[in-house]
């Protein structure tokens, strides 16, 4: 009797051995499926962001393009594993319905303690599917510049001039300022000094714009003939005069540069001042209306 209890309890270790191995396997099998999709899937995209980028002249199409199939990439390796996963769970026996009704139920518990992330992820996919970011754009979010590295429906991800590394969550973007988008404006303001013909500073600077622009370095990155407003302010020290150039993204900053430099040499040649704050010293009146003169005394063993 007990060499058949023995022999029905060893026949059952068997069975349930098989039964485990052939679940273990199931579920490995379904996982390294799962991977090999995923694996295709992103090589896919890839390619075919490579070939849509390769067609588009547009810098700022390829941007937009590629920060799109970023997305495409992540929501496909997402779907994958969620359907691996509800497979394995099926394989188990563990039926998905009831997981998927509690989800359900401690989801709107999850959502009002965790408002700000799905705000952040809501946010974030608005951002992406309207394309007011892209990869490499400079950006100002909240007072916050730089550079974006990267995009998720989490965060975007910025790298300031000083090198520094900013992670701004997507639901606090609510002032976004896109300073790469289609063209740019390099603002000139220079100032001369009150005694200077006007006229003839304006017409200097708007020379100094036209040579920059016909110079083959400089040429392809100035789209426009310069644009030269005039006075923009009278200042304490000086008058300012303004001038705008329009530029391709992000080459505000260098153009800017380099037509200050070469302002700064042309006015030294020509001898237009440009002038540093002048400071006047009044002393005051007496009663008879008289303004007494400074007394300056040298120092003791001065000569």
């Amino acid at each position: 009797m007990n060499f058949l209890n023995l022999q029905v309890t060893q026949a059952e270790f068997l069975s349930g051995l098989i039964s485990v191995s052939q679940t273990v396997a199931q579920i490995v099998l379904v996982m390294t499926v799962a991977w090999l999709v995923s694996a295709v899937l992103s090589r896919a995209i890839t390619r075919i962001s490579k070939r849509t980028r390769t067609s588009k002249r547009s810098a700022d199409e390829v941007k937009r393009i590629e920060t799109s199939f970023r997305l495409i990439r992540f929501v496909s390796r997402l779907v994958v594993w969620a359907l691996a996963v509800t497979i394995s769970l099926s394989i188990l026996g563990i039926s998905v319905a009831p997981i998927l009704t509690t989800a359900g139920v401690s989801g709107i518990a999850v959502g009002f303690a965790a408002q700000s992330l799905i705000k952040d992820y809501f946010s974030g996919l608005v951002l992406l599917l309207e394309g007011q970011l892209r990869i490499g754009d400079i950006v100002d979010i909240g007072g916050v510049a730089g550079q974006v590295e990267e995009m998720t429906l989490r965060y975007v991800r910025l790298r300031q001039l000083n090198g520094d590394v900013v992670y701004v969550p997507n639901g606090a973007i609510t002032n976004l300022t896109n300073k790469t988008t289609d063209y740019s404006m390099a603002v000139i303001d220079v100032g001369v000094a009150y005694r200077e013909n006007l006229q003839e500073a304006l017409n200097v600077m708007e020379s100094v714009a036209r040579e920059l622009a016909s110079e083959t370095t400089w040429s392809t990155r100035i789209l426009a003939e310069p644009e030269v407003f005039g006075v923009e302010t009278l200042g304490d020290s000086s008058v300012i005069l303004r001038l705008r150039l329009k530029v391709l993204p992000g080459e505000q900053w260098s153009i800017r540069r380099e037509y200050l430099h070469r302002i700064k040499q042309r006015f030294d040649e020509l001898g237009i001042e440009i002038p540093y704050p002048h400071l006047t010293l009044y002393a005051g009146q007496d009663k008879d209306g008289k303004a007494p003169a400074f007394r300056i005394e040298a120092p003791a063993g001065a000569q």
